[in-house]
């Protein structure tokens, strides 16, 4: 997020008169268009490498990836070390304690492979369970909304396919550096500090996530966590199963059964990730690659589908016509995101109508060029069977690309912190229905409905774009926002991350109530729409606010067509990219 002054610091979202004075306090002044190569938003230059390169949301992540690769590991092994490094440096965003989706290319098969990551309800917490406590909502912090946590194990399945050096070797940097301490960076202090006053009544987060059990660290003080390098270095000698049926495991089930949570050992023991098919939609000669339910990624397919019928190059970037069909895109898909998405395991979303050209045309003739949307109706009923987050990606010499995704969800999880590990677990169990007869009810032994997506761009069948951004909802809105700066717009790589996003706010969810949109929601446009697109939205009936900070987080490697690759890295958040 860009900071603005302290005393220039609005609320979180305020009334378009508030909007639109901000917006002419900052007209003319020095913005990234007044840079000589011309790009109206790039904050800073593409980075371009001829052999290997990494982009993650922290400089020293980054760092690791690279030394790595030039260890001569892959760039499997290379996320893997820079995850584990993002989990000790950026524990606002992720961790071990939570779930990990990734998207690989392999340079020797020629194809895509997708793995999905993501935990399991406990077995022993039932629907009638909440009922019983008269919720409506499952809490977002404490134990209740924790799920097994599926990123140790995607570790060892990603590097067990794809590694070429010792998984001990991948996690040394973390270690090292959660022994020896880092500086911590400018947004994740804020974030931090925003976590503890909600978290610290938690047993174990301000023992191990708080310095003097009372604050979160400043910017630029150094932070260890000794607990972390321990369950780290047993993790490295032990294998994935030292954190499911080990002491590890042995612990948290105490911890859980201490703390009036339900995770328990047998939970931990019985978790395994799959690997699954990557699903696509063409854009305009673009092949646009998702992993399929219980994650959102197809969400940004069917707003790519329904975008293409438009021509946006000739509207322009920032016109009033291209941000109302995005918006308009955006809730016809999300309709559909919360009423069919879930775990497949559970009910089967139609996937391939989903992201049929057929089904977007259909779905299409529900625009109005003319007038925003207050209510939208899935497209497809469901048939019930019964029964914040950081991306990274990285590329090396050989040409293996990885997209990689990892969350704690809500920033730093749960706030349920065991004893001596060093790590939260998450709170994505939130992200559940609390009434019976929706795709994604809970139920014990599921994995709920996921936000956390990575996303890959293949052209003519060879790879284009490993790319991500991450933020909740934000997610599929800014995969699709990413493409369309590309192919549309003719940004670079970095100006298409740096332009002023779209956030539309307000429609129907897949989790807690499931309330449906009544009131068309809220559109919040960053800095930089121009006064007379922000009127024109208002006469089409959006209800226009200002907002600091939902606009995610991006990080972007394409193959450069001259040779090596060229990576981009969010300007809102602590990234950083770089090659050799």
């Amino acid at each position: 997020m860009r900071r603005l002054p302290t005393a220039l610091v609005p609320p979180a979202a305020l009334t378009l008169g508030v909007a639109l004075a901000f917006a002419s306090t900052f007209a003319g002044k020095a913005h990234a268009a007044d840079r000589v190569t011309g790009e109206p938003f790039a904050t800073r230059s593409e980075v371009y490498a001829p052999n290997a390169i990494a982009a993650t949301s922290h400089p020293l992540a980054t760092q690791v990836a690279l030394d790595v690769m030039k260890g001569g590991g892959s760039a499997v092994d290379a996320a893997i070390a820079a995850n584990a490094a993002l989990g000790l440096m950026e524990p606002t965003g992720n961790g071990i304690g939570g779930d990990l989706f990734a998207i690989v290319w392999d340079p020797k098969t020629k194809k895509l492979y997708g793995y999905n990551g993501s935990g399991r309800s406990p077995k022993s917490l039932t629907l009638a369970e909440f009922q019983r406590r008269g919720l409506t909502d499952i809490p977002a912090h404490g134990p209740l909304p924790v799920t097994v946590p599926g990123t140790v194990d995607g570790w060892f399945a990603l590097h067990e396919k794809f590694g070429r050096q010792p998984m001990a070797q991948n996690l040394a940097p973390a270690i090292r550096y959660a022994r020896e301490g880092h500086p911590v960076h400018e947004v994740i202090a804020y974030y931090w500090d925003r976590s503890v006053p909600r978290l610290s009544k938690w047993p174990g987060f301000s023992e191990q996530f708080t310095v003097d059990g009372k604050r979160a660290p400043r910017v630029g003080e150094m932070w260890k966590n000794p607990n972390l390098a321990n369950t780290l270095e047993k993790i490295a000698k032990g294998g994935r199963d030292a954190f499911y049926k080990g002491d590890i495991a042995r612990t948290i089930d105490a911890y859980f059964k201490a703390n009036g949570g339900f995770l328990s050992y047998e939970d931990l023991a019985a978790h395994r990730g799959n690997w699954v098919e990557p699903v696509s939609a063409s854009y305009r000669g673009v092949d646009i690659w998702e992993l399929p339910p219980n994650g959102q990624g197809i969400a940004a397919l069917q707003i790519l589908n329904l975008l293409e019928p438009y021509d946006l190059k000739k509207y322009g970037f920032g016109s009033p016509e291209h941000v109302h069909l995005f918006t308009e895109a955006k809730k016809l898909a999300f309709a559909d995101r919360a009423a069919s998405y879930a775990d497949p395991d559970f009910y089967q979303a139609p996937v391939a109508r989903l992201i049929s050209k057929e089904y977007a045309r259909e779905r299409g003739k529900l625009i109005s060029p003319d007038r925003a949307a207050n209510a939208v109706e899935p497209g497809v009923i469901p048939e019930l069977n019964e029964g914040d987050t950081i991306y990274m990606t990285v590329a090396d010499d050989r040409g293996m690309m990885v997209s990689l995704i990892q969350s704690n969800y809500r920033g730093m999880g749960s706030g349920m912190a065991p004893p001596g590990l060093g790590f939260i677990f998450q709170d994505r169990g939130e992200q559940f229905v609390l009434k019976p007869g929706h795709a994604n009810t809970y139920a014990p032994g599921k994995r709920p409905f996921h936000t956390i997506i990575p996303a890959f761009a293949t052209k003519n069948g060879k790879p284009w774009m490993s790319f991500g951004l991450m933020g909740g909802a934000m997610q599929p809105q800014g995969h699709a926002q990413i493409i369309v700066n590309l192919v549309d717009f003719g940004m670079n790589l970095q100006e298409a991350g740096d332009a002023p996003r779209i956030h539309h706010d307000g429609s129907t969810e897949p989790a807690g109530q499931n309330t449906a949109m009544t009131d068309g929601g809220v559109l919040e446009l960053e800095t930089g729409f121009p006064y007379e697109t922000i009127r024109a939205l208002m006469r089409k009936g959006h209800t226009v606010k200002f907002a600091d900070g939902p606009f995610g987080g991006y990080q972007a490697i394409m193959v450069n067509p001259e040779g090596g690759y060229i990576a981009a890295s969010e300007s809102r958040k602590d990234g950083h990219a770089a090659g050799y």
